[in-house]
């Protein structure tokens, strides 16, 4: 409890490939897909070495909501993620909003969903997008409040510029609530 959530992309790889075999995905959206995936998420050697570091993970087929609950339920915490600080790629949300989605987003709901709570608040998309399969998708680390700084410079210095905080671990039940 009281970790820090560090997310080190951003999410939308599952729509922007459903737009593409759609054939609705422009140009940069391509381009944006296809940065994503090729990305390694070369920092994981450093972070898994840095001691504030308790859990890593990478957010794949699941989709974040899918990981973040896995890191909640191995530590016997509730994550707490907020939507308003996730990173996407550019176009996801438009696509989203279009009706744009995956197959795997509605199984993956259907998986987990009795342990995710979704803000009332959030805008219709947040569950497609939140369940959305990534492929080569981004690095998700729990770590200490003091560790943060460190583990947001090796992602910066690798190149990730998108990487930031998204949320924390808190008491209560093995489950994860987006807010």
């Amino acid at each position: 409890a009281g970790d820090v959530l560090v997310l080190g992309k951003p999410l939308g790889v599952g729509i922007l490939s459903a737009a593409l075999k759609k054939d609705q995905l422009d140009a940069a959206g391509y381009a944006a897909m296809i940065g994503a995936t090729t990305r390694l998420n070369r920092p994981g050697v450093e972070l898994a070495r840095l001691d504030g570091v308790h859990a890593l993970t990478d957010i794949t087929g699941f989709g974040l909501l899918g990981h973040t609950l896995e890191l909640a339920r191995g530590s016997n915490l509730t994550a707490r993620v907020r939507y308003a600080d996730l990173p996407w790629l550019p176009g996801v949300i438009d696509l989203a909003e279009a009706g744009i989605l995956t197959g795997a987003s509605a199984r993956n709901w259907a998986a987990y969903s009795e342990d995710v709570v979704l803000h009332a608040a959030l805008p219709s998309t947040a569950r497609t997008l939140l369940t959305d399969p990534q492929t080569s998708g981004g690095l998700l680390v729990s770590c200490a409040p003091e560790t943060v700084d460190e583990v947001l410079a090796l992602f910066h210095a690798d190149g990730f510029g998108d990487a930031r905080v998204i949320g924390e671990m808190v008491s209560g039940e093995r489950r994860l609530e987006v807010v």
